[in-house]
């Protein structure tokens, strides 16, 4: 008689986030975010999303019946070739110390994937460089490369890191005015350009993401409500939307959703008529973030995309200089069968994690 074939250590198993909330918050204590801030996030992210809850797959150690890992998927409202799909960004992966082995993660992933497979027709991430090959193996394709960019825009702080004190605040103002009078004749050429800060989404964006360019890539809607959801309703995170317009304020060209983090303004997403177009974002909407950020007191700006070269043309012309990138895998759905390459994405921090 055949001997009864052996229980498998670990199995994935499909989760529901209001049935397994505390679950996933003990899973998360100590081991992943910010202490003290998971409940809110809980609630914001995986309960409040307008997307949809997320998918949500948790381990169990099967020779004592404990739960010992969870990872997800948050929903992500996408155009890919003018039409919408469904897609989720993988995030929350949070594995207890004792169990952390290659294998668990392996099991946690793939049963994310086929949960992924058949609701869903992208999932993508952005791993740490480190595991890109353990995302190969369990069906990922490498998309695209998150690169970011970094303006100054005061230079007394940045030179200080590089020469004496004395010299660096002798030097930065002179810098720092030369600068702005390239920035003052470049404006001249060119329509007058409002901007205004808003703390809150503005109706307006609807009305332009609806007569922007769209593009043929992979592209998040990006309308009021993400804007909303995103960053007004986060419950950490202190963000502020820069809106510009070439007219009376009525109609929008461009909005930046933004967080000050030190003397750095972080772009966290924006959008324009213009940013998937075959030239991109005009550098004037750039050079109206710019001056924004220098008025306010700040260093520097960064920003961070994955695009087309000629989608970032904008943003290089202003002197943004590259300062590390990160890469971001996909795996398609069975009806998809779409290789990386034709992705060709629009992607900014916003489509990340939180």
């Amino acid at each position: 008689m055949d001997a009864p074939s052996a229980l498998p250590q670990y199995s994935a198993h499909a989760g529901e986030p209001a049935r397994d909330r505390d679950i996933v918050l003990s899973l998360w204590e100590g081991n992943l975010g910010r202490p003290g801030h998971m409940a809110d996030k809980f609630e914001w992210f995986y309960l409040r999303c307008p997307y949809g809850r997320p998918l949500l797959q948790l381990l169990k150690h099967n020779p004592d019946q404990t739960w010992v890992g969870v990872c997800s998927a948050g929903r992500r409202r996408m155009l890919w070739r003018g039409r919408e799909i469904h897609s989720g960004v993988l995030v929350d992966l949070a594995v207890l110390p004792q169990h952390r082995s290659l294998g668990p993660a392996l099991i946690l992933q793939q049963g994310l994937i086929a949960t992924g497979k058949q609701q869903l027709d992208l999932l993508y991430g952005f791993p740490n460089p480190k595991a890109t090959a353990v995302f190969k193996r369990i069906g990922y394709t490498h998309l695209a490369e998150m690169v970011r960019y970094v303006r100054v825009i005061r230079y007394a702080s940045y030179l200080r890191r590089y020469m004496p004190a004395l010299p660096a605040r002798l030097l930065g103002p002179v810098l720092d005015l030369g600068m702005r009078v390239r920035d003052a004749i470049r404006r001249m050429r060119g329509k007058r350009i409002r901007s205004e800060w808003r703390d809150q989404a503005d109706p307006r964006m609807d009305a332009l993401w609806q007569r922007s360019v769209h593009g043929e890539g992979l592209v998040a809607v990006r309308d009021a409500e993400r804007v909303r959801w995103r960053f007004d309703e986060a419950p950490f995170g202190c963000y502020r939307h820069l809106l510009l317009s070439e007219d009376d304020g009525a109609t929008l060209s461009a909005w930046f959703a933004t967080e000050v983090q030190g003397n750095t303004l972080h772009v966290r997403d924006f959008w324009s008529v213009d940013a998937v177009s075959d030239s991109g974002i005009n550098m004037r909407f750039v050079g109206a973030l710019l001056r924004a950020a220098r008025k306010a007191g700040l260093a520097a700006v960064s920003v961070e995309m994955a695009c087309a070269p000629a989608q970032r043309a904008g943003w290089i012309a202003r002197r943004f200089v590259e300062r590390g990138s990160h890469p971001v895998f996909g795996c398609w759905s069975q009806s998809q069968h779409q290789e990386g390459h034709d992705l060709a994405p629009f992607l900014t921090a916003a489509d990340e994690d939180e």
